[in-house]
């Protein structure tokens, strides 16, 4: 039995449970399924303690390995160009979308909120209510204290903190960048692992964190997650028609012709849940289908299944608009913008793991004042939407070798 369906078979038994449990009413086994609560409180912790140096190391690996990209000259350029562009586009089209699709929902009880995270929510609430200046918003972008910065959260000052490091790392003699960057690629080897380990347990997690929420929820959650899982399935079926169009204009590749040669790597990717199993029909299908040339599909396919993950503003931005809703913790413009940064830049890092765009989306929540608990949710019903965002990143992975190669 392979992860996804011990996770599903996890998340069901938790709702029947619960909502049997919600119709009786007895308060014995209401206060039994509180008890396990904690469980799935630690296995959110365990995640939570991962990102942060996974988001560092990651982001050092891949930004400082820049400079062997650009020693094969322009196209390695073109290929970053292309990659953040499309990103960009994504995140442009689905920012105001998403918003608008969950807005037609009635309000969803705050109550709801794990302890604590009420107050932290209302905090967040008063400060992004105070006016911002634009200096003061400048001011905030770097961290006088990176540590810190890691110990709260902010994610915006940490990523450019990274990033400004590992080019630093990047334009350094090459005995030092190669030592840096060996040592900071093994520690993220290190890190994933232990992701793994997490992942692994996930099936006990979701069952303790969904568990109690079924309980005071009853068949409330269920339909919420149906909701969730037909929105971002949907989204990503957008995004993923939207590609044909931009291949046409831009790529001057027709929309048919195109079609016709991601529709294997496609049905792969819909069978399969993997980019990466997908290489080998996209690199045909680039080759004899669309006539790209070879030293562009030999380049920028290999590096857009391993790094390239257009999904990422799709999903980060319907996941934390569902938990908002979930919580009753409203997203306003600022971390809508928040989100979009982070996938312009994050969505490079990403760990080639079952889940791992939402082990990196864990940080963006604190920052937002949603509870990490959303994250087990998350992760606990992605199965069948993770299926339409492996076939939005690998048409995106087609796409982006049409667009270098024009």
């Amino acid at each position: 039995m392979n992860e996804s369906t011990r996770v599903i078979l996890a998340i069901a038994a938790a709702i029947v449970i619960g909502v049997i449990i919600a119709a009786f009413g007895d308060a014995g086994p209401i206060g039994a399924a509180d008890a396990i609560a904690p469980i799935g409180a630690l296995w959110v912790n365990a995640i939570r303690m991962t990102v942060i140096p996974l988001v560092f190391s990651l982001l050092i690996t891949s930004v400082a390995s820049v400079a062997d990209i650009k020693s094969i000259g322009r196209l390695g350029r073109r290929t970053l160009l292309v990659f953040v562009l499309l990103i960009v586009g994504t995140a442009a089209v689905v920012m105001p979308l998403a918003p608008a699709l969950f807005a037609l929902l009635p309000p969803h009880g705050a109550q709801q909120l794990p302890a604590g995270a009420v107050e932290a929510a209302k905090e967040i609430a008063v400060a992004g209510g105070q006016a911002q200046t634009f200096s003061s918003w400048l001011t905030s972008l770097l961290p006088s204290n990176p540590i810190a910065a890691a110990a709260t959260g902010a994610m915006m000052p940490l990523v450019l903190f990274t990033i400004l490091l590992a080019l630093a790392i990047a334009c350094s003699p090459k005995a030092s960048r190669d030592m840096l960057t060996k040592f900071f690629r093994a520690f993220s080897d290190a890190m994933l692992v232990l992701v793994r380990w997490v992942i692994l347990v996930a099936p006990i997690g979701v069952f303790a964190l969904v568990l109690p929420l079924a309980v005071h929820a009853g068949a409330t959650l269920a339909g919420a997650i149906g909701f969730y899982i037909v929105a971002y399935s949907v989204a990503c079926i957008v995004a993923t028609l939207l590609l044909y169009p931009v291949v046409a204009i831009v790529g001057r590749i027709p929309m048919r012709r195109f079609a016709r040669a991601a529709l294997e790597p496609q049905l792969i990717a819909f069978s399969s849940s993997s980019s990466i199993a997908t290489l080998p029909a996209l690199v045909e299908s680039a080759e004899k289908t669309l006539a790209l040339p070879e030293e562009v599909t030999g380049f920028v396919l290999p590096l857009a299944v391993s790094t390239f993950k257009i999904a990422a503003p799709v999903s980060w931005t319907v996941g934390a608009l569902f938990v908002g809703w979930f919580y009753g913790v409203p997203l306003h413009l600022g971390g809508l913008a928040t989100i979009a940064f982070a996938a312009v830049f994050l969505a490079f890092a990403v760990p080639g793991i079952p889940r791992g765009a939402f082990i990196m989306l864990t940080p963006l929540f604190l920052t937002l004042g949603l509870p990490a608990e959303g994250i087990g949710i998350l992760i606990a019903v992605d199965a069948i939407p993770d299926l339409f965002a492996t076939v939005l990143n690998t048409t995106g992975d087609l796409a982006a070798a049409a667009l270098v190669a024009r």
